[in-house]
């Protein structure tokens, strides 16, 4: 399968800051691929790279066959990005934005509008609203479009879903959807572990550094350890008395409940055991299935 993505080796530092530690990765063609991590892990410096704003201290990468650093103008007229901050023109209309960003490529709004128009129909009533007048997931509808109005082959998108409704976040990604059905290759980043199920494949990232590249579904189904969710009324004490538990690997919160990750010879009736010494006897135990997040912080633990 052809790589429209190809990152080899890169790292960039800022005086003592390393921001990408030796990453090397590759995006194929028609993918909806999504890079998953908390804040400082590296995505937006990354981001920036490959769309030619910044320079890498160490290693190579191209976007469709195009060095980020020879053929900078190749990449830029080939690529869409949606930057984490809402970088639009705030004092012009919904549709002056539109119009203005078409115009740098060269291009109309009625060229692109047939790609664009699943998305924009949705703001188009406010199309002579100023920009910064719109609601969060009014502007991420605007900025994905003008990300859009040329047609870029490849699509990088910093975060998009972040401080937006959960609405509004679920129906981007549908929008992310569509836009993969018409060929357009996507790079995604985002904090939130939940969404990593709506990319064909991940990479999650920590403290500039890939932890582990697959689908979603491999990732979950590789997990082998014992992993079980701890619930009771005591949640602090039920927290640190659990991670006492000599065959606790780890325990840690998630929403109502714990979760922990045992070793080879890890017993919920022996937790029971253990926690009843400790004066806590309502506490519930049961086996459950891995979700992004866990696997995120086995690794990080590793």
């Amino acid at each position: 399968m052809k790589h429209a993505i190809c990152i080899e080796h890169i790292s960039k530092t800022y005086g003592k800051v390393t921001a990408l530690q030796d990453v090397s990765l590759q995006v194929n063609e028609g993918e909806l691929f999504g890079l998953i991590g908390p804040d400082g892990a590296g995505k937006t410096t990354l981001f920036r790279i490959l769309t030619t704003l910044i320079e890498p201290t160490e290693g190579s990468a191209s976007v469709l066959g195009f060095d980020t650093i020879k053929d900078l103008q190749d990449i830029r007229n080939n690529v869409g990005y949606m930057p984490g901050r809402f970088s639009l023109y705030q004092d012009l209309s919904v549709e002056e934005n539109l119009q203005f960003f078409a115009a740098l490529f060269g291009k109309t709004v009625a060229e692109s509008y047939e790609l664009i128009e699943p998305i924009y129909k949705q703001i188009e009533p406010f199309k002579d609203r100023r920009a910064g007048k719109l609601s969060g997931g009014m502007k991420q509808k605007l900025a994905l479009s003008c990300a859009l109005i040329h047609r870029p082959k490849v699509l990088f998108l910093d975060e998009p879903t972040t401080g937006v409704d959960a609405v509004s976040r679920s129906d981007f990604w549908d929008m992310l959807s569509l836009l993969k059905q018409k060929g357009i290759t996507i790079l995604v980043s985002t904090p939130y572990m939940d969404e990593a199920s709506r990319c064909d494949r991940i990479a999650l990232c920590n403290e500039g550094k890939i932890l582990q590249v697959d689908t979603p579904q491999n990732m979950t189904d590789q997990f082998k350890e014992p992993l079980y969710a701890i619930s009771g009324p005591q949640l602090f004490e039920l927290l640190e008395h659990t991670r006492n538990y000599a065959h606790t690997r780890h325990c840690y919160p998630f929403g109502a409940t714990h979760h922990i990750i045992g070793d080879a010879d890890f017993s919920p009736d022996e937790l029971k055991a253990h926690l009843l010494k400790v004066g806590i006897e309502a506490a519930t135990i049961e086996k459950i299935a891995p979700c992004i997040e866990d696997i995120f912080i086995n690794l990080m633990q590793a």
